[in-house]
């Protein structure tokens, strides 16, 4: 399935001795295990290579994973000699290049990322079964044009995918690869990781983080625009949307519209983003990628405490600014009552894999084209209710309009 076809709940409670909110914050329905240790790659944080070599010693048929995903990295994570991380929470003001190769685990259930945080079970686990690193930029875009090369000619496209709040390295590219299995892409998957502290209370750390990362992003997708692929789908969520915005300003001040106009697609799932930050975004980047489309849901706990934590602004995921998002030519998915409507409903959601399989979820819903007329869209628009009642679809506001002259 082409990706361009797809286009952690918090809960909140005062503390009553310290008055302090993040410190009380618990995550319920994490993008990995729930309440569970933080994913790895290989081992735990306290391995040694004495551990290391006794836990090999000691296996002596290891499972085999269901699949295997390559997940092309690029990072502004600082590399560190750790065994569960090898790149951390630290910044690098250079980027660095990596192929993870995830192992999607024999007991995997569509919509999970499950971990544990010791040496992973290739049958139960997400887990890395080989990484390599590239060095530097040119190696990077050439690997990814290798990769390319091995698909159909017309097809060759790249899925990126942009991580939000509380992400480790670990988790963030299993995520990639989960999306992109459990939604049978069948393009280059690559996962820009930026340096999230991958802990609940460091919020504001990882808003000074999503700040400092918009320039490796923008340098990221600058390559991407120079690669032999045929199409670029961009799925960015909760605070990675902040990131992609500032990295797509950023682009559009320097007058450097090619990387942003080779953007096929781009679906904002959850977007952590003040709506006034977000109206000021949308005036420098002047024209977004066509489609873009944003997943939002009323249900969701974690955009309503991040609103909190910043003093009550509301967020371009939380549903309250639909007729804003249509006014500039955005389509809008309503989640809310879809599969509980929680933060990471958009790589979890039944509904929207059976959708995105059976081809009711494609951009031809979210953008005319020369084929489409816009009566004819609104007529399409409506095959997304095809199995669910609950999903709402709201259409850009010129499609809109094209309809009423029509």
């Amino acid at each position: 399935m082409s990706s361009r076809s797809i286009v952690s709940g918090l809960h909140l409670n005062e503390n009553k001795t310290t008055g302090s909110i993040y410190s009380v914050l618990r995550l319920s329905d994490r993008p990995y295990n729930c309440g569970g240790p933080r994913a790895v790659l290989w081992h735990g944080k306290n391995a040694t290579p004495a551990t290391v070599a006794a836990q090999n010693a000691a296996i002596h048929k290891p499972g085999q994973p269901k699949a295997v995903v390559p997940v092309y990295v690029a990072t502004s994570r600082q590399a560190q000699d750790d065994y569960s991380e090898p790149f951390g929470t630290k910044r690098s003001k250079n980027l660095n290049y990596a192929r993870v190769d995830v192992g999607i685990p024999q007991e995997h259930k569509k919509g999970l990322v499950e971990t544990n945080g010791y040496k992973p079970d290739l049958k139960k686990y997400f887990s890395a079964v080989n990484m390599v690193k590239y060095n530097g930029r040119e190696e990077f875009k050439k690997q990814l044009n290798k990769a390319l090369d091995q698909k159909p000619k017309g097809k060759r496209e790249i899925f990126l995918f942009i991580h939000g709040y509380n992400n480790n390295f670990a988790d963030s590219t299993f995520r990639a690869a989960q999306f992109s299995y459990d939604y049978s892409l069948k393009a280059v998957t690559v996962h820009y990781s930026w340096p999230s502290g991958g802990s609940i209370p460091l919020y504001v750390y990882d808003r000074d983080s999503a700040d400092f990362a918009r320039d490796g992003l923008a340098d990221l997708l600058t390559l991407l625009s120079e690669t032999d692929a045929n199409e670029i789908t961009v799925v960015a969520h909760s605070m990675g949307n902040y990131v992609t915005m500032e990295a797509l300003r950023s682009l559009s001040l320097q007058g450097k519209r090619y990387p942003i106009d080779r953007i096929s697609s781009f679906l904002m799932a959850a977007p952590d983003i003040d709506v006034d930050v977000f109206e000021r975004q949308l005036k420098d980047v002047k024209k977004m990628p066509q489609p873009t489309a944003v997943l939002v849901s009323r249900k969701d706990k974690a955009l309503a405490v991040s609103g909190r934590l910043v003093g009550g602004h509301a967020r371009v995921g939380d549903g309250s600014s639909i007729p804003l998002l249509q006014k500039n030519g955005i389509a809008v998915l309503d989640l809310s009552d879809v599969d509980g409507g929680a933060h990471n409903v958009f790589a979890s959601s039944p509904t929207l894999m059976a959708l995105a399989h059976d081809g009711s979820l494609s951009t031809s819903m979210m953008k005319e084209t020369s084929e489409t007329n816009g009566q004819r869209m609104m007529d399409d628009s409506g095959n997304i209710l095809r199995g669910t009642t609950n999903l709402i679809f709201y259409t850009p506001a010129r499609i809109i309009s094209a309809v009423s002259q029509d």
